[in-house]
């Protein structure tokens, strides 16, 4: 009994001394979790001109999930207009998130580089719903929208228009030609083109099989034929206040004050800013002149989107790292720093983007354009077809002509 006794007392000593000293070593446990936390090394492809703004986000998220892992994030440059080229050729080894155009959204999912969004109401929620369908394919959201600004509207220098005068592209040329100025647009650019038939009727966008386009822009039925529409380009064009001039070009002009007012995007902001000052202002299309009647000049549209690889080794977190990238509060900070459009609908509605005059106006027009979804053969036939027209048609070959030959150009197989 008494040799019980004692064993009894030993192992209580030995219980206290353990207790004792367990302060003065780390927990095996939790140091074991620490030095066992996972590394999850993602890489992203983005714009040479984002890299300073994604190390900045890179930053923020691994600091925001620092007790969840370790991560080793590689940024590489990447161009996002042909970013779906260049991943699909070989997608194992390819971005586990990358930038991209919203053209190339429906390529990569049916090539399967892309996975439908798992949060993806959450992510409706949150962005305008233009950019929502640009990331879209049919009802199923494939992307992150990050901006929506890729879109034309019109500069003009608040000196010679007032606001009643900017509704009509008649009256702007007026008031340039009086002042021996010049309104632009170029419509070497079938891009820009798409703004005198989008609101008629007339209509131009992708078969099914993604490659093709179908094209009505030479009907001859309709309260708007293509026959009224490239009669109204002639009239446009022959007014002694309009040019057809390239973006370049239309620059030059506001720098040396030949130009007035011109169409164009978000990228010549700052330019714009810089020639003409306090008088620099930016608000959607006017109206034009199409058979006796107004007609609201329409626009091709787009955004910029991030999407996760679906060959990606840590699809969820590169899922989380995207949505990051496009968070509101990620999207404010590209606007400060990059000057780009959000689509997320309270960074876009943030009294610092309403201010921002090509960005309002860019907004303002989006009520009136369409996503740019159109195959490559659409470009040339559509150049050639309204070149001709800002020359004045000097061949005198007849309009419908004109238009079934580029009809044909464009819906070529």
């Amino acid at each position: 009994m008494k040799k019980n006794n004692f064993f009894l007392l030993v192992s209580i000593g030995m219980l206290f001394f353990l207790s004792a000293c367990g302060g003065e070593h780390p927990d095996p446990v939790s140091s074991g979790t620490e030095n066992q936390m996972e590394t999850i090394a993602l890489t992203v492809w983005g714009a040479e001109e984002d890299e300073t703004l994604l190390q900045e986000i890179f930053a923020s998220f691994q600091n925001h999930y620092a007790a969840e892992a370790r991560f080793q994030i590689t940024y590489q440059p990447q161009s996002e207009s042909n970013c779906k080229d260049v991943l699909l050729g070989d997608l194992e080894n390819g971005a586990d998130v990358f930038a991209f155009a919203d053209d190339q959204v429906a390529a990569l999912a049916a090539a399967g580089g892309l996975d439908p969004i798992e949060n993806a109401d959450e992510i409706r929620a949150a962005n305008l719903s233009a950019a929502v369908e640009a990331a879209s394919v049919g009802d199923v959201l494939y992307a992150y929208p990050l901006t929506a600004d890729n879109g034309y509207f019109l500069y003009y220098n608040q000196s010679y228009f007032s606001e009643e005068d900017l509704r009509s592209l008649d009256r702007m040329l007026e008031i340039a030609a009086d002042a021996g100025r010049l309104v632009t647009m170029d419509w070497s650019s079938a891009g820009y083109v798409y703004a005198f038939f989008g609101n008629t009727g007339l209509e131009v966008g992708l078969n099914e099989d993604g490659l093709t386009n179908y094209c009505t822009w030479n009907s001859t039925e309709g309260e708007i034929t293509g026959v009224d529409v490239a009669q109204a380009m002639l009239s446009i064009a022959a007014s002694p206040g309009f040019a057809s001039r390239t973006d370049t070009e239309f620059l030059e002009g506001v720098r040396n004050g030949s130009v007035i007012a011109g169409v164009s995007g978000v990228w010549n902001a700052m330019a714009v800013q810089e020639a003409w000052g306090e008088n620099a202002g930016a608000v959607k299309l006017p109206t034009y002149t199409c058979r006796d009647r107004q007609v609201q000049m329409a626009s091709f549209s787009g955004c910029k989107l991030i999407g996760v690889n679906a060959y990606s080794r840590n699809p969820q977190w590169a899922a989380r790292l995207a949505e990051w990238i496009t968070n509101e509060e990620n999207q404010r900070l590209r606007f400060q720093l990059r000057g780009q459009g959000p689509s997320n609908i309270s960074a876009a509605e943030s009294a610092e983007v309403q201010a921002f005059p090509a960005i309002a106006a860019l907004l303002a027009q989006s009520e009136f354009s369409q996503l740019q979804r159109v195959g490559g053969k659409f470009w040339d036939p559509v150049a050639e077809f309204a070149g001709n027209c800002a020359r004045g048609n000097p061949s005198g070959t007849p309009l419908q002509a004109q238009l079934d030959h580029m009809v044909e150009g464009v819906t070529a197989r």
